[in-house]
């Protein structure tokens, strides 16, 4: 079954013939947590991170697709809503899968993209996955695989209940939707502030 679904306007799923699975797409700002062993979670990462957590005990898992927003001032904020705004994202993908019967202690946790692909964006993929492997560090959560940074976009197919992952990376030729996918992603994160406040069980 689906514990964590999407909005309905963005809940993209359909039948992905080559995985014989329900592909359930999360894009950026989302995450999606399951416990139904037919569907897979896909996204598709430029300088975006993803996380894919589960607990591998009760066979709940999910999976994040963020990015940090730029500073207003010196470029990259390193201490204050941009910061927050990562946490935020994790904390929510943590607590939805700690709430179904997931266990700190038994999380495997993988994590993929950061990739410098927008242009006139200096290291912003790079920044994105310096987060993420310290944001892990400073929780106490070990990376159990990653496949960080470089300069190409990632295609990712996550089954959350048996942890698979299958990543492609793909040719800069085939990007120009995802930069500009990415690209609104970060627009929009300008002005939203980072809502709520979220505690870890």
């Amino acid at each position: 079954m689906s514990l964590q679904t999407l909005p309905a306007e963005r809940a993209r799923t359909y039948r992905d013939p080559d995985f014989d699975a329900v592909a359930v797409k999360i894009f950026p700002g989302e995450h999606y947590v399951t416990a139904n062993p037919d569907e897979m979670l896909v996204t598709v990462l430029g300088s975006c991170v993803a996380a894919c957590i589960r607990d591998p005990l009760v066979r709940v898992g999910g999976m994040n697709h963020f990015m940090l927003p730029e500073g207003r001032t010196d470029g990259w904020n390193t201490t204050s809503a941009s910061l927050r705004y990562g946490n935020v994202a994790m904390e929510r993908l943590i607590n939805d899968i700690l709430a179904h019967g997931g266990r700190r202690r038994r999380l495997e946790i993988k994590v993929f993209g950061g990739g410098n692909v927008l242009p006139g964006s200096a290291n912003i993929g790079h920044r994105n996955a310096d987060f993420v492997e310290a944001y892990l560090a400073a929780e106490g959560l070990p990376i159990a695989a990653s496949h960080l940074r470089g300069y190409l976009p990632r295609r990712i197919h996550y089954f959350a209940v048996t942890g698979e992952v299958m990543l492609l990376e793909l040719q800069r030729t085939a990007d120009r939707a995802l930069i500009a996918e990415e690209t609104r992603y970060k627009s929009r994160l300008v002005s939203e502030p980072v809502s709520g406040s979220v505690e870890l069980f």
